[in-house]
Parts: structure tokens; C-alpha cells; sequence
């Protein structure tokens, strides 16, 4: 961190006692911490507001997407999903009809973009990979590979699917799976290193796609919300093609909690970044080999003037040595 940074997070944290003595009425919050970077930034910044702008004591649950909603469907636990696709979930719409959650606000507010990729560099020397056809009939050039995501994440079904349906499989291109996120990003960071081939899945708003030109497959096909939801379930096995959607990413909270604990849940519904303001985070947070925690308060240090907004007048004036 810099040293602005240092001093600001000693400031934050001598301001902190003050702020939960003074609001002790909130009680215990869960939250998830997703098992990616936006995500825990998301949970690092909301659990820094809710602790000392309001008191709360909260608790972070690593996750991801499929456990999480098994959970709040079993459990009614955790309290709150940070940053959920829904795109890629369809227990979401079972539990919103059965009124088990409540949805507070698109916390990526340009909508998270998914797709199939491949570097620029690749493009530039080959543009037919620039679309599946092109991929499917030079599969040599992309490395015989596709990059999938780890368990636990919706979107493994998907390419599982797709990858299937669109002869990814039958081109002789192997699916390799990742065990988690990181060696996801770390196989893009390695082959631009090394200008290798690379075709795989990732998202947007990243450090990864900030920082690494990557241009976007054309699948030749429109979005088809049937088959693309099938394809995320895993009971469901989907036929036929579609493109990817420019997908929502909200907050949601269990309708229990948004009862118990109103104050919160109207902070939780403002709470909300652009892919520009989090791919800055996440690139500064890699750049500098940040923790969440740190990350968070580059984000409070930066954007003072948009998390500001999203206070209650007491929660203003607790965190008032940060406005």
C-alpha cells in the first residue's frame, strides 16, 4: 500500500469504535465473500459501512454462487448474497416467486459481461479467431484448449453445455477445468507472457480484462434466455446455441432479514459500482498485491463522493472524518 493508503486505513480504523458504540442496535449480520475479486470487494466495502456506519457485527461467509443459494433456500442463511449473476442462477427466480429473498439493487450497475475470449494478440495474427466458426476450424491455434471455471460456479454448466452444442468438444478441443478462480486468471496472465494461445471463458468488470487485451468471441448466434438457462442448471442438460447476455448482478438479501434489519437493507439497496470504478479497484488491488481489506479502503479513499450518497444522515455523521 502507499503511504496515503496506510494512514488512511489507521484513520478508518481509530474512527471505527466510536461508530459501532454509538449504534449498537444492529445486531449480527452474514454476508457471502464470493470466491472472485469483485465480489470480495464488494463484501470488504459493504462490511466496513454496515460496522461503522451502523453498528452492525458482521460476519463473512466464503462462497460461491451455487452453494450460496442452496443455502439461503435450506437454511435462510446467509443474510446477504453481495453480488449474485443471475444470468447463470435459476434458483434465483424459485426463490423470489416463494418470497424467500428480496432483491436490493444492481451492484454492478453496467451489468456484468460474460463470453468466450481470446487474446488480441491472436486476433491480429489469426481474425478468424475472432468467431466460433473461426475457432472451431483452427482449433491448433487456439492451443486445443478451453479454459473452463472451477466448480461451484453456474457458469462451468454453461460452457459445459455450449461447448458441447457448438462442437468445441467434437473440434478435438479439450475442456480443461479450473480449481479456482485464480489459476483461471493466472493461465490468461501466463500466456500473455508468454504471447501463447489461450480460448476460454471470463468476465467483466476484472483486473484481468483491465489489464490484458482480450476481444470477445463471436458466438454467431442471439441470446436465447431458455436455452441459456438451462445450460447454468446442472439437472438440465441444454440443446441448442446461444450467445452470452449482458447480464444483471444485484444484491439480494433474505426477505427475513430485510424485515429484521430495514436500515441496512436501504443501505445494501444504494450500495452499487460501475465496471469502470471496480476494474480500477481490482487493478490497483493487483497492482499492489492488496487484500480486500485494502482494497476497500483505495475504493473509500478515492470515491468518497459516491459512497457517500448511499448513507443514511446518522451514518454520515459517524463516518463524518472520511467526507
Amino acid at each position: 500500500m502507499t503511504r496515503r493508503l496506510i494512514l488512511a486505513a489507521s484513520s478508518l480504523t481509530l474512527c471505527c469504535g466510536l461508530a459501532t458504540a454509538a449504534q449498537a442496535e444492529c445486531g449480527e449480520v452474514t454476508m457471502t465473500e464470493m470466491n472472485w475479486a469483485s465480489s470480495a470487494v464488494v463484501t470488504a466495502v459493504s462490511k466496513f459501512l454496515m460496522e461503522q456506519g451502523y453498528g452492525c457485527s458482521v460476519v463473512t461467509v466464503p462462497s460461491s454462487t451455487t452453494p450460496a443459494m442452496v443455502s439461503v433456500a435450506e437454511t435462510g442463511k446467509p443474510d446477504i448474497l453481495s453480488e449474485l449473476w443471475i444470468n447463470g442462477t435459476p434458483s434465483y427466480n424459485e426463490l423470489q416467486d416463494a418470497g424467500k429473498i428480496t432483491t436490493l439493487a444492481d451492484v454492478l450497475s453496467d451489468g456484468g459481461v460474460e463470453s468466450w475470449w481470446v487474446p488480441q494478440y491472436l486476433v491480429d495474427e489469426h481474425p478468424e479467431l475472432a468467431t466460433v466458426e473461426g475457432i472451431l476450424a483452427n482449433p491448433e491455434l487456439v492451443g486445443g484448449r478451453f479454459h473452463n471455471c472451477p466448480d461451484g460456479w453456474a457458469c462451468k454448466n454453461t460452457n459445459l453445455d455450449l461447448a458441447r452444442n457448438f462442437g468445441v468438444i467434437d473440434a478435438g478441443i479439450e475442456i480443461f477445468q479450473h480449481g479456482s478462480g485464480e489459476t483461471l486468471a493466472t493461465s490468461i496472465a501466463s500466456a500473455f507472457e508468454n504471447q501463447e494461445p489461450w480460448f476460454g471463458y471470463y468476465w467483466a468488470p476484472t483486473a484481468i480484462l483491465g489489464k490484458y487485451p482480450m476481444v470477445s468471441v463471436e458466438m454467431g448466434v442471439p441470446y436465447d434466455e431458455e436455452i441459456f438457462l438451462c445450460a447454468a442448471d446442472g439437472d438440465c442438460s441444454a440443446e441448442g446455441k446461444t450467445d452470452w447476455p449482458v447480464g444483471p448482478v444485484k444484491t439480494i438479501v433474505t426477505t427475513d432479514f430485510a424485515d429484521r434489519e430495514p436500515e441496512i437493507a436501504e443501505l445494501m439497496s444504494h450500495v452499487a459500482f460501475t465496471n469502470a470504478q471496480m476494474g480500477e479497484v481490482l487493478a490497483w488491488k493487483e497492482a499492489n498485491n492488496g487484500s480486500n481489506e485494502e482494497a476497500a479502503v483505495f475504493f473509500l479513499t478515492t470515491f468518497p463522493e459516491v459512497w457517500s450518497e448511499w448513507l443514511s444522515e446518522d451514518a454520515k455523521a459517524n463516518l463524518a472524518a472520511l467526507l
